[in-house]
């Protein structure tokens, strides 16, 4: 292969650097996002599949001593299950951090009868204005609905959350949260941001990466501490340290974490005790 052909490489010297650094950690919490990180956007959310490649990366580092491997989504719990065919052994946050899958015998969502009473409503509404907005369609979750309207046309897709937002956004009780042409609606009050403390807390990690793409992963990226990589993928804003493209280059980055991740273990697991 001549210099012309070989491909560009993705991530910056600097972030590089980062994942050889944070490679060398105690424990090592490994979370993603899933729509638009492990896997491309689609049109129809139940047809998005992670990437080859990056699938083949986090289950590498799922596979490794002192290593935690964890999906953070907006999708419900059995969505996020049915198309990123996680490692057994990863930990899954769906819903936005309402529902965590910690392992056999993790207990389910379940809504007390004001809140279930209350979804009903949001329901309700949402339908009325999907009737009338072509284009869009519901996501049903155990602790909310979502908007979606990427199928919409723009002037249809604005139009409908603005109405949306309208009538619920003043309801106590609800939280609305944007996305990336989705408004989602949920009657338990969660976030990315409080998911990752919560992992950080439950599995003694001493230090997370964490990258994610979209405007809810924001919350994510803002726990992060001194020692933490945050990447956010896309050309938005963000608050995270560094950037990568597009879903592709997540898979490059999966992979060198995974090379440097274990060459430290395999080092430290070489290394006589009392050393």
């Amino acid at each position: 292969m001549t210099p012309e052909q070989r491909p560009t490489l993705a991530l910056s010297p600097e972030l590089r650097a980062a994942l050889q650094e944070v490679a060398q950690t105690e424990h090592l919490l490994v979370a993603m996002d899933f729509d638009g990180t492990l896997a491309p956007i689609v049109g129809r959310a139940e047809d998005a599949r992670p990437l080859p490649r990056s699938a083949a990366a986090f289950a590498g580092l799922a596979a490794l001593p002192r290593t935690t491997t964890a999906l953070i989504s907006g999708r419900a719990l059995a969505s996020l299950r049915g198309v990123a065919s996680p490692p057994v052994n990863s930990l899954l946050i769906g819903s936005h951090g309402a529902e965590a899958w910690l392992g056999p015998g993790s207990a389910g969502l379940t809504l007390d009868p004001e809140q279930e009473a209350l979804l009903a409503e949001v329901r309700g509404i949402l339908t009325e204005i999907v009737s009338v907005a072509p284009g869009t369609v519901l996501e049903e979750k155990p602790a909310g609905v979502v908007l979606h309207t990427r199928l919409a046309a723009d002037d249809v897709a604005a139009d409908a959350v603005a109405a949306a937002r309208q009538l619920l956004q003043d309801r106590k009780g609800v939280y609305l949260k944007d996305g990336k042409r989705v408004l989602e609606t949920s009657v338990v009050h969660a976030s990315k941001g409080e998911a990752v403390t919560f992992l950080r807390q439950i599995t003694d990690s001493t230090a997370i990466v964490f990258a994610g793409d979209d405007t809810t992963d924001e919350d994510a990226l803002g726990r992060l501490e001194p020692g933490d990589v945050g990447i956010k993928v896309g050309i938005d804003f963000t608050s995270a340290q560094y950037r990568v493209e597009a879903p592709t280059h997540v898979a490059e980055l999966l992979e060198v974490l995974l090379q440097a991740r274990s060459e430290a273990v395999a080092e430290d697991l070489s290394e006589p005790e009392g050393t």
